[in-house]
């Protein structure tokens, strides 16, 4: 589980666009977002258009600057840990559903398979860590923002194997149990968790309040015995056909 899961900096130079790259940072840590504004601004090509220290900041600021890469902390409030909330990823979500052309690098100090793969079902473009070195992390900004992936092989490769893997013999009868347990409500919005949608798409496809999806998807979530909104997704998916 603890491997790291992007090499440093990948092989190969990454064309510097013709204009300003423009960049946005979210990080609840000051001294972490000033870090990385000095860094990337020392770069003649690259110009850090805003930055924020909350999902709530990030979410308002984002759309409108238009930056081409928001660079995302992982885990925001000030927990950093295997147990602590994957806050950065839902932001990263929302930000891909209403800008689909930003490209999404997320950072964190703390190497999670868990967090890797939400981050690349929530749509970010890479993946790296905080101990990464700034020629490093320059380098893996000019990569995203020029459309390639900060994600190596090995990592697509864990990717696939965790979306092949029906969790063992028994657990698709399991997960049908607790699928029963879901109002037909709850059903709705979980298949379009499972499409991917972002709670206030949902909301907007069920004529509810967001703050009403929210809710409904915590009692998903605890009905299904999961923790994470990308394995409910996991859960529709594996169970699409037969429930066809």
């Amino acid at each position: 589980m603890n491997q790291q899961p992007v090499p440093p900096a990948p092989a190969g130079p990454v064309t510097a666009p013709e204009t300003p790259l423009r960049v946005f940072i979210l990080d609840d840590h000051e001294v972490v977002r000033r870090g990385v504004r000095d860094l990337l601004e020392a770069e003649e090509d690259i110009e850090v258009v805003g930055e924020a220290e909350d999902a709530r900041q990030a979410l308002a600021r984002v759309p409108a600057v238009r930056p081409q890469v928001a660079v995302l902390d992982v885990r925001l409030g000030g927990t950093d840990g295997p147990d602590s909330d994957h806050e950065g990823i839902e932001v990263c979500r929302e930000l891909r559903a209403r800008v689909p052309e930003l490209a999404c690098l997320m950072l964190t100090s703390f190497d999670d398979d868990e967090a890797l793969f939400d981050a690349i079902m929530a749509g970010a473009s890479g993946y790296v860590l905080k101990q990464i070195n700034g020629t490093a992390l320059v380098h893996a900004v000019r990569t995203v923002a020029a459309g390639q992936s900060m994600l190596d092989p090995r990592t697509a490769t864990r990717v696939m194997e965790r979306l092949r893997d029906p969790g063992g013999a028994g657990a698709a009868e399991e997960e049908t149990s607790k699928l029963d347990r879901l109002s037909p409500r709850e059903r709705e919005v979980l298949d379009l968790i499972g499409e991917g949608l972002t709670n206030r798409q949902i909301a907007d496809r069920l004529f509810l309040s967001e703050k009403t999806v929210k809710n409904r998807v915590s009692a998903i979530l605890s009905k299904l015995g999961v923790g994470r909104r990308v394995q409910a997704a996991m859960v529709v998916e594996r169970l699409r056909g037969p429930r066809a």
